[in-house]
């Protein structure tokens, strides 16, 4: 087998295998657009115990809440936007507003790190979708009509991610 015929078929079989992982990557990559709104979010209520007599940005830190702005203070209950804290007893009740859970693994997975184990799967799907770029040259006889043409469609795909990498 030569290597035109190798290259097509690694790219077929790969192409079958991370389907699956391909469809999870695109729906969370999307819905990863969205993270700045409430688009597919439920609510969700919260009660946490935190020291007692917190201060706002103090407030924000426990609570994983960037930008928290106090509403009001009613005795020790000091009000927020999400819900409430009392100085006292540091109980916090507030709601937050989440992903479902099958959403929120995909998106989970999608922005592992080094300091997660899942981190080894991005690096492999990174790896095979850049298989699949080099292969994709493999799929058609160099001089041929659809061959040149891909070569087109390549570098106006390359220019176009360029130009909005930079464009802010």
């Amino acid at each position: 087998m030569n290597l035109n015929n190798s290259m097509r078929v690694y790219h077929r079989y790969l192409g079958f295998f991370l389907a699956g992982i391909m469809a999870v990557y695109a729906i969370s990559g999307i819905i990863l657009i969205f993270r700045d709104t409430d688009f597919l979010k439920v609510e969700k209520k919260v009660e946490k115990e935190l020291k007692p007599n917190l201060e706002a940005e103090e407030l924000g830190k426990a609570l994983r809440i960037r930008e928290l702005k106090v509403t009001g203070t009613e005795g020790a209950i000091v009000s927020f936007e999400q819900g409430t804290y009392n100085k006292e007893t540091g109980i916090a009740v507030y709601s937050t507003k989440e992903l479902p859970l099958v959403l929120n693994k995909m998106t989970q997975l999608h922005k592992a790190n080094t300091k997660q184990p899942l981190f080894f799967l991005n690096i492999l799907f990174g790896l095979s979708l850049f298989f699949f770029v080099v292969s994709s040259f493999w799929m058609f006889l160099p001089g041929t009509d659809v061959f040149k043409k891909g070569l087109y469609f390549a570098a106006a795909g390359l220019v176009i991610a360029l130009v909005l990498i930079f464009i802010k």
